[in-house]
């Protein structure tokens, strides 16, 4: 889907600019061109969509539906599975997640979504059952999924709503206004376009900033930290391998179909499976390039809690895995 922003990355680093390919410098700016044109090209399309559902669709339906108590926990799997079948990287999940937010999903169940989305994919899982059978990698999404849902249901009993930012809930209250306007109104599809396009725009435009100093961030992290860095640290059969494996992997930023191959030399190094899973989760699920582009939909306090809540997941599930496994 991707492949002609590939392309054009690697023809203007690598044959514009006349970087070489493979050095520091080279990996870097290619990964900062495609990443940055991905995430603006998905963040401008996924907003401009949401702006036609939230228009013709009945969000507050869904809303509803989703809220309802007796589908008992139902409203976490169905936006974590929706998550692993989306595949996006944190980042690239995050205009999803203001699109849930604008429609009125419940902050917990967005969460669910937002969560699970980087962490599990079919190209991931198509990576994980060549490399490490059917045993782990069954084990691998299902645990994944879990993370999502219990993450999701333990941040929505903490009242985090206000924890948004000004930004999102003028959003909110616009997307309810827009809605009782359109019921008024009733405007054919081509007379709303152009300005459910001018609200995307608008949208894409004010988090620009954000999106640029994230993946400047993540394409530093990915052409500079050396190969064998984390290997040094994490190789251990020792208590701590598990939480330190996942503090060293929030720095990094990579999606999981491009860091599975780099825990597959984890595990053959002999690092325990839970441990390199637990630090594969925590650099596709928990990275600082996310928590810059999160800030302007969330408080400082809120990324912090959501940030935290997560990694306790994540260290957990590490632990169990190097039982199982």
């Amino acid at each position: 889907m991707f492949d002609w922003i590939q392309h054009f990355a690697d023809w203007l680093i690598y044959g514009i600019a006349g970087i070489a390919q493979g050095t520091h410098l080279g990996d870097a700016l290619n990964f900062f061109v495609y990443d940055t044109l991905k995430i603006l090209v998905l963040l401008l399309l996924i907003t401009f969509l949401m702006g036609i559902v939230n228009a013709y669709f009945p969000i507050d339906r869904i809303r509803n539906f989703l809220s309802r108590n007796k589908l008992y926990g139902g409203e976490y799997l169905i936006a974590s599975t929706f998550g692993a079948a989306t595949p996006f990287c944190s980042c690239s999940s995050v205009p999803l997640f203001i699109g849930f937010v604008k429609g009125g999903i419940p902050l917990g169940v967005t969460f669910a979504f937002l969560i699970t989305s980087p962490l599990v994919n079919e190209v991931a899982v198509a990576i994980f059952l060549g490399m490490f059978g059917l045993k782990t990698t069954v084990i691998y999404v299902v645990s994944g999924i879990l993370l999502g849902m219990v993450s999701g249901f333990i941040l929505s009993r903490m009242n985090l709503e206000p924890l948004l930012t000004e930004w999102v809930r003028k959003i909110q209250a616009n997307a309810e206004h827009e809605r009782e306007v359109f019921e008024l109104e009733k405007k054919t599809f081509f007379q709303r376009v152009p300005g459910i396009w001018n609200e995307a725009f608008g949208i894409v435009k004010s988090v620009f900033v954000y999106v640029i100093i994230g993946i400047g961030i993540g394409a530093a992290m990915h052409g500079y930290v050396p190969e064998g860095f984390f290997e040094t640290y994490i190789g251990k059969d020792t208590w701590y391998a598990v939480p330190l494996a996942v503090l060293l992997g929030v720095p990094m930023y990579a999606n999981a179909a491009g860091i599975v191959p780099v825990i597959q030399v984890f595990v053959a190094k002999g690092i325990p499976v839970g441990t390199s899973l637990a630090f594969m989760m925590a650099v596709v699920g928990l990275s600082i390039p996310e928590a810059t582009l999160l800030k302007k939909v969330m408080t400082g306090k809120l990324i912090a809690i959501f940030f935290g809540v997560v990694t306790a997941c994540i260290i957990l599930s590490g632990y169990i895995f190097n039982v199982i496994l």
